[in-house]
């Protein structure tokens, strides 16, 4: 018999396999809410165990890392040399790393290699709470390392040090350490007020301008290179006052970047035998000591003079009988050695020691001593007249012919800006009268003789060169030398020391072959000043000049000079 059932019969099993699907369902979907809730409520819990692994304790120890902000630098004129800008700094917590520790230590070795991939890897394993991975790091290399999404790795904002003008006066600057602290140059000098409150109030002012700097750096850099030296110092210098407004050292670095360790300062750590620019020093203590008292009074430079199995000689030599004008114009180590002898030592010693000659020079950065003779006879009196047997810093030098033109009185050198109000008297080393001789000879000098190619026109420069072979371990060389030249301006009334070095040049077309301070140093002093008189007060004048009639008629004119042969 055959069954025929109902439609209703028939929905109501198809409703039946329907529940049946939706009941399956329904379980799937809860096992699955369940899933993903364990999943949430996992997650919510690891971030619990981090922010209650970050205690206020860690917090505050992370905070006391962090490098205090520091007062900025600026120029006299107020321009920016150092600033403080907010940065980024990578930090880790060891013991918050959640990933792969052996993947981000390759993938830190990588971005930041400082360490190695093995050292990252101990330091992740090291169970600490904090390390410094990168202080000061650039904006592209948080961003990576912030894409590497580990929750253990911190990118924290801190001050950082910031120096607008990049390499612009880096030896006189220096630079701050990672450790927030100064490392060399002003930045270690000023360290203790540049962060306290009083240096972030106020910005402390050096005695450099920036524009005269720029200009030093500009011409003195151009000569190295074209000169092929090894190396070049420059500093102008406030007469009246000490105030360095210029001060260079080649090669430099940027202070912006410190990778290695920055080169010494030419101008106040490398000590230097600078040759015949003693020679006005040596004249001025003879003038002194009344052993010069005419100056028409001549010396015999018509041989070398014999000192026990050596030999003074002469560059150019005249073979004649110099008087002082000539002896400086000419420069001749005989005639200079010759009223050396005459003198004596005291009065040398005494004018050495009076311009620190014998000590170090204390204006803030890093300096040395210099090299004093250790035994001193007839001979380091004659030698040490014309700048051999004794070595100096360029500042020593720069600092002789400031006390030589302003009127006799010896200045410390600084580098802060000094308020006028606040001046020193200073301390006298010559008269008035000797510095006024030694002005008008320094000028002659720059007219009559081997500084001529350092004469800016309307500023009235004088000064002196020296050109010294270079000592070595067997003895002084015949292919080296320390070409030098000092000079102030204007003549007149001197306000500024103007000093170039040069460690080697090779001659080029441009100095005729010439490696002499004459064809080297002093050129780049006439460029300076060109550029950086006006900047500095001084307005060239063509109808001005120091008074030479009573000196120039003491030059003996050769008949074959006068013929123009």
């Amino acid at each position: 018999m055959t069954v025929i059932l109902a439609p209703s019969a028939r929905s109501r099993g198809s409703g039946e396999a329907r529940q049946s699907v939706v009941a399956i369902a329904q379980v799937r979907l809860v096992v699955l809410a369940l899933i993903f809730s364990a999943a949430v409520l996992f997650v919510i819990g690891r971030l619990a165990w981090l922010a209650f692994a970050a205690s206020p304790a860690i917090a505050a120890n992370t905070a006391d890392r962090l490098l205090p902000a520091r007062g900025d630098i600026v120029d006299r004129n107020g321009e920016p040399l150092a600033r403080t800008i907010d940065g980024w700094s990578i930090a880790i917590h060891p013991n918050q790393v959640i990933g792969n520790k052996a993947d981000l230590a390759k993938q830190l070795a990588t971005l930041i290699p400082e360490r190695s991939e093995g050292q990252y890897y101990a330091l992740l394993n090291s169970g600490g709470s904090f390390a410094w991975l990168r202080r000061r790091a650039r904006p592209e290399l948080v961003k990576t390392v912030n894409a590497l999404g580990e929750p253990g790795i911190e990118m924290m904002r801190e001050p950082d040090r910031l120096y607008p003008q990049g390499g612009l006066a880096a030896h006189v600057l220096g630079y701050v350490k990672s450790d927030g602290h100064g490392g060399i140059g002003m930045e270690k000098t000023l360290d203790a007020r540049l962060n306290s409150h009083e240096g972030r109030a106020v910005p402390t002012a050096l005695a450099l301008d920036l524009r005269v700097q720029a200009a030093l750096e500009n011409e003195l850099g151009s000569a190295m290179v074209s000169l092929q030296a090894k190396g070049a110092a420059g500093v102008i210098m406030d007469v009246d006052t000490g105030e360095i407004v210029a001060m260079v050292s080649l090669p430099s670095f940027n202070p912006n970047a410190i990778g290695t360790a920055a080169p010494a300062n030419n101008v106040t750590q490398s000590r230097y035998e600078l040759g015949s620019a003693f020679k006005p020093i040596a004249m001025a203590a003879a003038i002194e000591s009344g052993t010069v008292t005419s100056m028409a009074r001549r010396f015999d430079a018509i041989e070398p003079v014999r000192i026990g199995r050596f030999s003074i000689k002469d560059d150019h030599p005249q073979r004649r009988f110099l008087n002082i004008p000539e002896t400086l114009i000419y420069s001749s180590n005989i005639a200079t050695a010759r009223i050396a002898d005459l003198m004596g030592r005291e009065p040398l010693e005494k004018i050495f020691r009076d311009l620190q000659f014998d000590k170090p020079l204390d204006i803030g950065i890093e300096r040395w001593g210099t090299l004093w003779p250790r035994d001193w006879g007839r001979s380091t009196t004659m030698t040490t007249a014309f700048g051999h047997g004794i070595a100096v810093t360029p500042m020593h030098l720069a600092c002789a012919y400031a006390t030589l033109v302003n009127g006799g009185v010896w200045h410390d050198p600084t580098l802060m800006k000094v308020d006028p109000a606040k001046r020193g008297a200073g301390r006298r080393v010559i008269s008035e009268a000797t510095s006024k001789q030694m002005r008008e000879l320094l000028r002659l000098i720059v007219t009559n003789g081997t500084g001529r190619n350092a004469d800016a026109p309307g500023f009235r420069v004088g000064g002196k060169t020296g050109t010294a072979e270079k000592p070595g371990a067997s003895g002084y060389s015949r292919s080296e030398n320390v070409s030098t030249f000092a000079a102030a301006f204007p003549m007149d009334k001197p306000r500024y020391v103007v000093l170039t070095m040069l460690d080697s040049p090779i001659g080029n077309a441009q100095t005729f072959g010439q490696r002499t301070a004459g064809y080297t140093a002093a050129p780049v002093v006439k460029r300076v000043v060109a550029r950086t008189g006006a900047l500095l007060g001084v307005a060239p004048d063509a109808n001005r000049d120091v008074d030479l009639s009573q000196l120039v008629p003491l030059i003996w004119k050769n008949p074959k000079e006068q013929s123009g042969q």
